[in-house]
């Protein structure tokens, strides 16, 4: 039987990753890329208390869009952040500690050709 590190139960009964899901502030915002595409990023999730891979893959499966896991971050294609902090509400974030940033219109417009 294996015992955690940090809070000395074993790792059947170990709460460090919930603990850290409750303290963690986590920031949802888009940005425009390439082509006028948005993309919703996720920060602030500390790497090392939770698994942000899985964390990833569930956002992907929930949100049902592409997406990916780099530095520190998840990008996920598209404009999806009232369902991610819905869904990080479900696995146990908690919903005050979740900030939605909404664009600057000025610099987030595209561009109008003539």
């Amino acid at each position: 039987m294996k015992i955690c590190d940090v809070c000395g139960l074993p790792e059947e009964l170990c709460v460090c990753e919930e603990i850290a899901k409750e303290v963690q502030t986590v920031k949802v915002f888009t940005v425009r890329r390439r082509f006028g595409k948005l993309m919703t990023i996720v920060e602030g999730i500390d790497e090392h208390d939770v698994d942000i891979k899985d964390l990833t893959k569930e956002l992907k499966n929930r949100c049902a869009c592409g997406g990916t896991a780099k530095k520190g971050q998840i990008e996920l294609q598209g404009d999806h952040k009232k369902k991610v902090k819905d869904v990080l509400a479900d696995l146990g974030f908690s919903s005050d500690t979740i900030e939605i940033r909404e664009p600057n219109k000025k610099f987030n417009k595209r561009k109008s050709r003539k």
